[in-house]
């Protein structure tokens, strides 16, 4: 199976994935926070279910994270002023403090990750990872 691109793909995403899980809870986070931090300052405010649906992240682990970074105060929930059943979500300056450390972490996961590939391997992998995460689709 080795030589099949499906299987190699598998085989790399749990490992990337169980590295992040690892890397990550060694400063007492996950990567569902870096995620929703990252999107939050990117995009800004958001309810849940939109964080949800920019993060790929399912509704009821968006709400475990946000629970979380809400409990160690990087991020605030408020009713949404237009539609009172809904919640909006913004980053809190020390969510923003958290997400540069998250970044800086991510990168040295990154690092670790393709370790064995060059600077110009690393390109062309995100390149073709890209091209194939888009169907073939020109970008």
């Amino acid at each position: 199976m080795d030589h099949l691109p499906s299987w190699l793909l598998t085989q790399t995403a749990a490992y990337a994935h169980r590295l992040v899980g690892e890397r990550f809870a060694e400063i007492g986070a996950r990567g569902y926070h870096y995620r929703l931090l990252s999107t939050l300052i990117d995009d800004g405010p958001a309810s849940q279910a939109d964080l949800g649906r920019r993060t790929a992240i399912h509704f009821s682990d968006v709400v475990a994270a946000l629970n979380e970074l809400a409990a160690d105060g990087y991020v605030e929930r408020r009713p949404d002023p237009d539609d009172k059943r809904r919640n909006t979500v913004t980053v809190t300056p020390r969510g923003q403090e958290r997400a540069v450390e998250l970044a800086a972490k991510g990168e040295e996961i990154q690092d670790e990750l393709l370790a064995p590939l060059s600077a110009a391997d690393r390109k062309e992998l995100v390149r073709l990872l890209t091209l194939l995460r888009r169907g073939g689709a020109p970008g």
